[in-house]
């Protein structure tokens, strides 16, 4: 049936309650004291407790306070046993906790009737608590599926918008690059023609000896091809951030890979580079201070999306302390190294560690516990999801095996550190 309490230092009251309660199939404790009842009630966890109010060491009352108290036996309905009828020993009694009142001397018939009532109470209790705990779950269930699926959207439409700019842009870039071959060539030749009208005729007509003058024709002949240079190494330079583009768009693969973490953040930095100089007077400084680290099975793509959304957060931190106490020299300091993976539910292994810190504004210390959750957001309506450190907590923690930590100080600055073991477990 149900494992019920019985704490009272008459000991004639504990062999009756005791009786009657195990005739009707209960298992039953009995305490002389208020200490001892506590310590039973640690050990097993009763549904219901009889407890009478005056006891020696602790009496009824306080036993009540600290069973209510406790988290894991505050559900145990209580019965406090009283000789007192006065309404002000009942009110105190209720705010102690108390479920019921029994008044002595106690009559079984009474008291049996109250132990069903109150464990149904309990029962009734239990299974409230048991749907609400059910319902908890359902909720934080679709709340994940929410942000996977936003996160699934995010990111897709990302690596199409990526590979959509990088294509566009590698076309005309491939017809200059291939055209640049051409006129170093045809530009090589006319000036060969240029040296060798020199040579033959070294003193030209008049006209067109003020003409060369004015067209400072020996400039040029020195300047071009250092023209022409300068343009092959512009297209160069727009190549290798097309195939940056590309290496961030193109991992969007679903199985695990080898992958070049310091590659992944120097993709995501060239994306977000426009948004780091966004404040023209005092662009945020890059300090990128990389360890050596070995590649590491992942998923590249969702790793990209980390780095994104926190270097991210760090640029709004960054601009809205600029905005309120002017920071100088704005800055995000990238700092990469081995570790010993610090998951508690790993053995050791080796991982990788990032940290990413910045001077903003910080995280305020009350909204700290929060800011993983699913569509917690500080900033105003429309400017956020707050979605992108849950989505970011969510990869590195149940994707990779990894931790996800933060340290904040208002006024200084955050910094969040990930770790990512190099082999998957």
């Amino acid at each position: 049936m149900a494992q019920i309490l019985v704490a009272d230092d008459d000991i004639t009251t504990q062999l009756i309650l005791q009786h009657a309660l195990e005739e009707q199939g209960h298992q039953v404790y009995t305490a002389e004291d208020g200490e001892m009842a506590l310590g039973l009630a640690q050990k097993y966890h009763p549904n219901l407790v009889i407890c009478d109010w005056m006891m020696p060491k602790v009496d009824g009352l306080e036993v009540c306070k600290t069973l209510k108290a406790d988290p894991d036996l505050s559900s145990a309905f209580f019965i406090l046993l009283t000789a007192k009828e006065n309404s002000i020993d009942r009110i105190t009694g209720l705010d102690s906790g108390a479920d019921d009142f029994i008044s002595k001397p106690i009559e079984i018939d009474e008291i049996l009737a109250r132990v069903r009532s109150g464990l149904r109470i309990q029962n009734l209790n239990q299974a409230l608590l048991k749907t609400n705990q059910q319902l908890s779950q359902a909720l934080s269930n679709l709340q994940q599926a929410q942000v996977q699926l936003v996160q699934h959207e995010k990111m897709l439409s990302l690596v199409q918008f990526v590979a959509g700019i990088a294509h566009e842009i590698n076309n005309p870039v491939t017809f200059i690059r291939g055209n640049l071959d051409y006129v170093a060539e045809y530009t090589h030749n006319l000036l060969e023609v240029v040296h060798l009208y020199q040579k033959v005729y070294p003193q030209p007509q008049p006209e067109i000896k003020t003409k060369l003058k004015e067209m400072e024709v020996e400039y040029i002949m020195d300047d071009l091809p250092q023209v022409l240079k300068s343009m092959e190494q512009g297209t160069e330079r727009i190549s290798n951030i097309i195939q940056s583009l590309r290496n961030f768009s193109r991992l969007d693969e679903s199985e695990k890979k080898l992958a070049n973490i310091h590659e992944g953040i120097d993709n995501t930095l060239l994306i977000l580079q426009s948004r780091l100089n966004q404040n023209s007077k005092h662009p945020i400084q890059v300090i990128k201070l990389y360890g050596k680290i070995p590649p590491i099975i992942c998923y590249p793509s969702h790793l990209n999306q980390v780095f994104m959304n926190l270097l991210n957060n760090a640029i709004d931190a960054i601009a809205l302390h600029q905005k309120q106490h002017p920071i100088l020299e704005p800055k995000i300091w990238i700092k990469t190294e081995t570790c010993v993976s610090s998951n508690p539910h790993q053995s050791l292994t080796q991982a990788i560690r990032i940290r990413i810190h910045d001077n903003g504004i910080g995280i305020p210390k009350e909204i700290r516990p929060q800011i993983v959750d699913p569509f917690f957001t500080t900033k105003p309506v429309g400017s956020g999801t707050g979605l992108g450190l849950s989505i970011a907590y969510q990869i590195v923690v149940e994707k990779h095996g990894g931790t996800f930590k933060f340290h904040s100080e208002v006024g200084k600055g955050t910094e969040f550190i990930v770790e990512i073991p190099v082999l998957p477990s």
